[in-house]
């Protein structure tokens, strides 16, 4: 028997971000592969720091990349089904993000080491994600505890 809209338990506001931000992530996943919104679309690689294919004619993309999005989107949406799992996703998630950010300075933009591929502009996008998904899950992750604590 199928519980009413009115008798399911509401979504934590940090559920709903981690929700949020995993559909953007697969939704840029899967806008990686679609030629037009991604330019240079027969020069995308696997994993190269030669794929010349740019999601927007700004961000660097392989099909690792992309393929990447896609995981991460999807680990959103399963780890929003609870405020500990999407408040772990956002805070992991964004701590991960500063580390690529981090990478992607270190390494040479045409180094072997940058294999994903990384440009400045995903380098400072990174940048950005981390500090978003990791103040959403502060923001978001202590009030879904101090509700859970009343």
């Amino acid at each position: 028997m199928s519980t009413p809209a009115s008798h399911r338990a509401a979504r934590a506001p940090v559920q709903q971000a981690a929700l949020l931000v995993g559909l953007v992530f697969l939704v840029v996943g899967a806008l990686g592969f679609i030629p037009g919104i991604t330019t240079d679309y027969g020069s995308l690689e696997f994993a190269s720091h030669e794929s010349g294919a740019e999601l927007f004619g700004l961000f660097q993309v392989s099909i690792l990349h992309n393929l990447v999005h896609l995981a991460y989107g999807l680990t959103g949406l399963m780890l929003a089904g609870t405020a500990a799992g999407a408040y772990s996703y956002l805070l992991v998630g964004g701590a991960v993000y500063l580390v690529l950010w981090v990478y992607g300075l270190s390494v040479g933009h045409d180094s072997d080491a940058n294999f994903v591929p990384l440009n400045t502009a995903d380098d400072w996008l990174h940048f950005v994600l981390g500090i978003a998904m990791i103040g959403l899950a502060l923001a978001l992750g202590r009030r879904a505890t101090r509700t859970d604590a009343r």
